[in-house]
């Protein structure tokens, strides 16, 4: 064989391999930042994970609406590095009053430098129970609002109002703010009216597909990373991916579990074991992972941030973007899963901010994130 056709074909294969090694988010016209992000926690993730926290700047212990204010800011200085909020309040009694407050929470936090990822507590559209199955009132939704179902016009109408919020989110030089985007989280339980007992695996994987398809596709959202979250009640990777849509539709891999750290029990070792199948799938597939939603109500266990929960972090093979612990309510006496002044886990928590596995906004922050870093 000729040796330049050899060099040919080698380079070829070369180039073809190295195409299919890159990570690549599910829409090909992601905004810049959005990928930058991508890439970051990519990176970052290889290296420690981000500390995350629900509605952490929104409010918290006795107080609520204060400015660049957290509970977290007000224990170590710094805001978590990531903010967890929820679209609950886009179907509410004062929708744009809430997505007002909201952009605000969400620019600000992307301005500073951290991360917004965004649950969705979804009021049943069509009729009573809230977000929640109430087996004496709820009905079946989800065959509802996919397409041919009685209610999917207007489940689009209030995906256009979604569409046109994140389109409006924009950072100091006028760019889109990249958000993780989780619809639908914990399906595999029966508590929310999207649960797997009150729809089909085809109904969910058809809600999810056009849930994304008509946002990224119709609407032009370009600044969603798209988050796939179980709750803890799978024990192999076919039981993980019962209801995955599939990995076109799919950026992040994660899992919810309270259960196995210290709220029904202490048992890390099957809490790693699940984070493992959940982060083993994201490397093999080129996705992102990460443990989305977590906690121990009133942390009464003195030594849980560094005993229990940097432990699992730190768990041989687990590469994971960001742990998420639940929100701070600011009048409930007992309903809080981060600490705040006075709280008697604060000095563990300070380690575990010190610890240089862990990663706060001020971390984020010099490491620029969301942009190229500019040729010397």
């Amino acid at each position: 064989m000729n040796l330049k056709l050899v060099l040919s074909v080698l380079i070829l294969l070369f180039m073809s391999a190295k195409g299919n090694s890159q990570w690549k988010l599910m829409d090909k016209n992601a905004t810049r930042e959005t990928k930058k992000l991508f890439k970051s926690l990519k990176k970052i993730q290889k290296r420690g994970t981000i500390f995350a926290h629900q509605h952490a700047t929104e409010y918290g212990r006795g107080w609520m609406g204060d400015e660049d204010r957290s509970d977290v800011k007000s224990v170590v200085g710094t805001h978590p590095g990531m903010i967890g909020v929820d679209f609950s309040g886009f179907t509410g009694r004062n929708p744009e009053e809430y997505k007002s407050r909201l952009k605000k929470v969400v620019e600000d936090t992307y301005n500073r430098g951290g991360v917004i990822t965004i649950a969705w507590h979804f009021y049943n559209p069509v009729g009573p129970g809230g977000f929640y199955w109430q087996d004496s009132i709820s009905t079946p939704v989800v065959r509802r609002l996919i397409p041919n179902g009685d209610a999917h016009e207007q489940y689009k109408e209030i995906l256009d109002g979604i569409a046109e919020w994140a389109n409006s989110c924009r950072g100091k030089n006028g760019e889109l703010v990249p958000m993780i985007f989780r619809p639908y989280h914990e399906f595999d339980g029966d508590w929310f009216w999207w649960g797997a007992s009150h729809c089909t695996v085809d109904e969910f994987k058809t809600l999810w597909k056009f849930t994304a398809s008509y946002l990224r596709d119709t609407k032009n959202v370009h600044n969603f990373i798209w988050a796939f979250s179980p709750d803890n009640k799978f024990n192999t990777q076919e039981e993980y991916l019962e209801r995955y849509p599939g990995n076109e539709w799919v950026d992040m891999v994660g899992m919810d579990n309270y259960a196995d750290m210290g709220r029904d029990r202490y048992d890390l070792d099957t809490a790693i074991k699940k984070l493992r199948i959940v982060s083993d799938y994201a490397k093999k597939n080129k996705k992102l992972a990460a443990f989305t939603e977590t906690g121990l109500e009133s942390i009464p266990n003195t030594t849980w941030w560094t005993e229990s929960m940097l432990k699992v972090m730190k768990a041989d093979g687990l590469r994971l973007s960001y742990v998420l612990v639940w929100r701070n309510d600011s009048r409930s006496k007992t309903h809080y899963y981060a600490p705040h002044p006075g709280h008697k886990s604060v000095p563990d928590f300070e380690k575990f901010f010190e610890d240089k596995f862990t990663w706060f906004e001020d971390d984020l922050a010099k490491k620029n994130i969301y942009k190229k870093r500019r040729a010397k």
